[in-house]
């Protein structure tokens, strides 16, 4: 049975709401007063009858299950609106989501990652949450500060955490007990990280390799480059040179000649970020590197008892960064009603107990508490005291990346890559990322 959970507080709590959606559906109020923070855009927005959302959203089966449940609770306790919901895999969702842009037909909520939040907010897919925000109809107080200023772009808030994640060491704690080998621990170097992996395939005589590849994921070179005072992004340019980048190659390099890191073939099998094909659970690798949110995903699909670590370097090169965002359609019919689901969504205690840990933390810290007894799940409370172990020691956050950003992803892989093959040079694979990803970010 779970745990007693503690009561939200007064901010959290839903009578504001009812009467926020009393003037929205047109029904009856039945509180004294008037309604807090009242607009003509308010009163404008008065509906006659049913609403029904549509809602969009990617992953995997479990997360539509939850999600679903969540959204029949927004409706039981309002009975007039209901929603309409797609959702599917990763690959194709934001396909689909430019054709519908293009038709001008995108779904009343989505969810977007950060990699697509610039690019919609500039193309002006995405509704400015600002005046919500400021009034407190969309109550962000709750959050950590850095995690509202992930989901602003050019200083409007137009996506709200859906959750809060981190990018980790995924380990294989069994394989590493049979070994008799330590785990890799937060706050660890890279160099002692690289250190460690050696030891690994040392120990397994090869058979598997300590680590994998990281030198073309967009997330390990951020965090080295702020764990040296540096930042992947300037405002809408890299804020990296050829040098830098060069010396995160050659660290790799390296690792891959001390027999750290597995072939180049299996670590192109696994750079395209699918679960099923992570190295720590094909048993290529002892750690791999994903998103901390994403352990209980990848314990399913192994027998082996998955551990996590913090990334290597200062935990201060962390910040508290979105998972994914909810975000709104610029041309939806409904924007106050859809700013009320997003509220729900991420910061209503009942909502939070639904949805668990599936996206990652929730991204209240009210809601956090009040939900931490009622987690069960092995996996997910091992991710959640991840966040809660770095909570307290997490850095500024940066602006979400710019536009440009999923095609300057793709050019570090392909940088990489190709240095594996043996078809270039570090300093030559980094003078040449640079010269197309600026060209990308200008376009």
């Amino acid at each position: 049975m779970p745990a007693a959970r503690s009561p939200l507080p007064r901010s959290g709590a839903d009578p504001g709401r009812r009467r926020v959606l009393a003037a929205l559906l047109g029904a009856p109020v039945l509180a004294t007063g008037g309604l807090t923070g009242c607009s003509e855009d308010r009163a404008a927005l008065v509906e006659t009858g049913p609403v029904e959302l549509s809602v969009f959203w990617y992953g995997g089966a479990k997360r539509a299950e939850l999600t679903e449940r969540v959204l029949r609770l927004y409706t039981d306790r309002n009975p007039r609106v209901g929603f309409r919901i797609t959702w599917q895999g990763a690959g194709g969702y934001y396909d689909r989501l430019a054709t519908q842009a293009v038709g001008g037909n995108v779904p009343d909520l989505i969810q977007l990652d950060d990699g697509m939040l610039a690019e919609y907010a500039r193309r002006d897919i995405v509704l400015d949450l600002s005046p919500y925000v400021a009034d407190h109809r969309l109550d962000l107080r709750t959050l950590p500060p850095g995690l509202v200023r992930y989901g602003q772009v050019d200083g409007r808030t137009v996506g709200v955490a859906a959750a809060q994640t981190t990018a980790a060491v995924v380990y294989d704690r069994t394989l590493l007990r049979r070994l008799r080998l330590p785990a890799p621990a937060t706050g660890m170097s890279w160099a002692e990280y690289v250190a460690w992996a050696r030891r690994v395939t040392r120990a397994s005589e090869g058979r598997v390799a300590g680590t994998m590849d990281p030198s073309g994921d967009h997330r390990a070179l951020w965090l080295w480059l702020r764990g040296q005072g540096g930042e992947f992004y300037r405002g809408r340019q890299l804020g990296f040179d050829a040098d830098a980048l060069t010396e995160w190659f050659e660290l790799w390099r390296r690792a891959r000649s001390g027999r750290a890191t597995p072939s180049a073939a299996l670590v192109e099998q696994a750079e395209g970020g699918e679960p099923a094909r992570q190295l720590v659970v094909t048993g290529a690798t002892a750690a791999s590197f994903a998103w901390a949110h994403q352990l209980p995903e990848l314990q399913r699909l192994t027998d082996a008892e998955l551990g996590l670590a913090a990334m290597p370097g200062p935990v201060e090169a962390q910040w508290h960064r979105a998972s994914m965002y909810w975000a709104a359609f610029r041309g939806t019919r409904h924007p106050a009603l859809v700013a009320d689901v997003i509220n729900f969504l991420t910061g209503n205690g009942e909502a939070g107990a639904v949805l668990g840990h599936e996206r990652g933390l929730n991204p209240s810290l009210a809601v956090r508490r009040y939900v931490e007894g009622s987690i069960t799940d092995p996996a997910q409370r091992r991710a959640a005291a991840l966040g809660a172990t770095l909570a307290d020691r997490l850095g500024p956050a940066p602006s979400p990346p710019p536009q440009g950003h999923l095609r300057v992803r793709a050019l570090l892989l392909e940088a990489a890559e190709r240095i594996r093959g043996g078809g270039t040079g570090p300093r030559a694979a980094a003078a040449r990322f640079l010269a197309q990803a600026d060209a990308a970010l200008a376009g």
